[in-house]
């Protein structure tokens, strides 16, 4: 429990003052209802041997989007047909999200909700390039994508909702 609120408190979800707050709390607790009070708003702890999702491209493509279960890694391979991965309409409580992409000769496109942010240090551009059309602005509770991996022949480009994207979704919501 200590260490799940210090991890907290660096990654910027509480401050020092409530970090001291709940420490004293925690080390005076006398069930496990009273720990599980002390990190009810902190998102889950991502499992060490989850088993990450793969996804390929293959010949016809492929499509994550709409409302779905992220978990903290994700391979993602473009194959010939391209790969799409789309978090904008996906509720996650992590605090990190391990991408590794590996282009190939269909690319892949990454789209991000806004208030997300990307460390895209680790991704080497290949013959199709990698472009980087995120903000660095990370809003508070939301995840890092920690994007690694080469364009290959297709590229990467990993990016917020464009304007028509925008427009559809409001469109959506009424």
């Amino acid at each position: 429990m200590v260490e799940r609120l210090n991890t907290a408190a660096v990654e910027g979800r509480i401050d020092l003052d409530e970090l001291d707050a709940r420490l004293d709390l925690a080390l005076n607790a006398k069930t496990y209802a009273d720990l599980a009070r002390l990190t009810a708003d902190l998102p889950p702890d991502v499992p060490v041997n989850q088993e990450p999702l793969v996804l390929k491209g293959g010949m016809h493509g492929v499509t994550r989007s709409g409302r779905w279960e992220v978990p903290g890694h994700i391979i993602i391979h473009g194959g010939m047909g391209a790969a799409k991965l789309d978090f904008t309409q996906v509720e996650c409580r992590l605090p990190e999200i391990r991408i590794e992409a590996e282009g190939q000769m269909g690319g892949i496109t990454i789209i991000i909700p806004d208030g997300w942010a990307a460390d895209t240090s680790r991704m080497d551009g290949g013959l199709g390039g990698f472009k980087d059309k995120t903000t660095s602005q990370r809003l508070p509770r939301t995840p890092l994508i920690r994007l690694s991996g080469t364009g290959g022949a297709g590229g990467v480009v990993i990016r917020h909702r464009n304007a028509w994207e925008r427009r559809k979704q409001r469109r959506l919501d009424g």
